[in-house]
């Protein structure tokens, strides 16, 4: 009673929103933890934001935080808290979400003293790591320079297109042979998150080895940036699977004519919109005309893609590709340094996007690796996505070295971790699936950079020799 009575007294006296800023800056205080940590080890920040998340997730678990207990169990806690609302006794709300066991431990922290806190905390986690994800993928929209996609052409698509379809098909073998019990839904959507390929990281490393100008580079950036926008469309298609709980042939068409409508629409309407609205917002400071517009435009896209049935990363990655700084350039001024949109935008990416990762690590539970199936199961991914990535090197023509093109193809990333955290949302990844998808991006993310530039150093020395 006394405790209840303190909190209460809190609500009035204190700012209610204060374990909400506390709770936020301490996660993001783990992830610039990981992300130096990796930098110090010459290591991508994502890999350090997961291992951070994946510690801090487990150790806290393990000592009983219940704010740690609730990011864990993601959306699923916000359910029966909706349920709830709706009038369903909270004790058979999370029965029928987390089983008998689990209900007992997530009914204790929503109905306790600090269920409140608890609950206003994750949810503004969970809410800012969505947020994460948009500009993610509407970052990755900006790297992706259409001139080099007109350059690499054909190698890049054809390159593409065999690094979706090898690792789909051999990550759908995979789990429908490991895992027999598992629904066709679940096995869609795991080979759907082994199609996706991190741009950034490849990209990095031959920036690094200044090979981002040769042909490997252009085909490698070109083919990923079509990666991406097939991975997309095959989210939106086994999303769709998901929801409509069956492979209906005429949904399935219609999923791809809504996504390429969409694309086509936003392709074509997007740059008159941004005209448009840089024409209004001119009037204002530069930064803010660039600030205003990039940002209304990203969420607009975001949510008309959600509007049309698809994921809203589909809009946020379709705004990155159209908005660029020639459509603000007659309002730039002369006498000053132009400021770009990615200078605008990355100070939202630098703090919400280590939050999604640090909660994807989180939700990483250590436990599920105790099963022998399980570990077969990451086994098993781990070589289909390698082995899927290697083939799409086939894809480019000589006198393009097919081995850098492959392994440029092999880092998951981030984009692999989007894909997973959708299926987990939507119901069709369990903890330990998702545990193992995991534990697969993080294996060719980091492996990838070091064989890169074995693979790059090698076919310099060949060249060399040659001449």
């Amino acid at each position: 009673m006394d405790q209840t009575l303190q909190t209460a007294g809190s609500y009035i006296h204190g700012d209610p929103i204060a374990p909400v800023i506390l709770g936020v800056t301490s996660i993001l205080l783990f992830a610039v933890i990981g992300r130096f940590a990796a930098r110090k080890l010459d290591q991508p920040t994502v890999l350090g934001e997961l291992l951070m998340g994946i510690l801090l997730g487990n150790i806290a678990w393990y000592m009983g935080v219940d704010l740690i207990t609730v990011l864990r169990e993601g959306p699923r806690v916000f359910e029966v808290v909706y349920q709830a609302l709706a009038g369903v006794p909270i004790d058979q709300a999370a029965a029928s979400i987390f089983g008998p066991e689990k209900a007992v431990e997530i009914a204790r922290i929503v109905t306790g003293p600090q269920g409140g806190q608890v609950m206003q905390v994750a949810q503004t986690v969970d809410v800012f790591s969505r947020y994460g994800v948009i500009f993610l993928l509407f970052m990755v929209g900006l790297d992706a320079n259409l001139d080099e996609l007109r350059k690499a052409g054909a190698d890049s698509l054809r390159v593409a297109v065999i690094g979706v379809v090898a690792p789909l098909a051999l990550g759908f073998a995979a789990v429908y042979l490991l895992l027999p019990d598992q629904p066709l839904n679940t096995d869609l959507f795991v080979a759907a998150t082994l199609g996706a390929t991190s741009i950034g990281i490849t990209a990095n490393v031959l920036r690094e080895l200044e090979r981002s100008g040769s042909r490997e580079g252009h085909i490698i950036l070109g083919a990923a940036v079509f990666d991406d926008i097939l991975g997309l469309i095959i989210l939106a298609v086994v999303s769709g699977i998901v929801v409509s709980g069956s492979i209906n042939i005429e949904e399935i068409v219609t999923v791809i004519i809504v996504s390429a409508l969409f694309l086509f629409g936003a392709m074509s309407l997007g740059p008159t919109t941004v005209r448009f609205a840089a024409k209004i917002m001119g009037r204002l400071d530069i930064v803010e005309a660039k600030m205003f517009t990039s940002y209304l435009f990203v969420m607009l896209l975001a949510w008309a893609a959600n509007l049309a049935g698809l994921a809203t990363i589909i809009g946020a990655f379709a705004a990155g590709i159209i908005l660029s700084d020639s459509f603000f350039s007659e309002y730039e001024n002369a006498r000053n340094r132009p400021i770009r949109i990615r200078e605008l935008i990355m100070p939202l990416e630098v703090i919400l996007v280590p939050i999604f990762f640090i909660l994807m690590g989180m939700q990483v539970k250590l436990e599920a690796f105790m099963s022998w199936p399980v570990i077969t199961v990451a086994a098993g991914l781990l070589v289909a996505a390698v082995v899927g990535k290697l083939l799409c090197g086939f894809g480019a023509r000589k006198p393009v070295d097919k081995l850098v093109v492959g392994i440029g193809m092999l880092p998951r990333g981030e984009v692999g971790l989007v894909f997973a955290a959708i299926g987990r949302t939507l119901g069709v990844i369990d903890d330990a699936i998702f545990s193992a998808i995991v534990l697969m991006v993080m294996v060719t993310t980091l492996v990838a950079p070091p064989l890169l530039k074995v693979a790059i150093r090698a076919q310099s020395k060949r060249e060399a020799l040659e001449v």
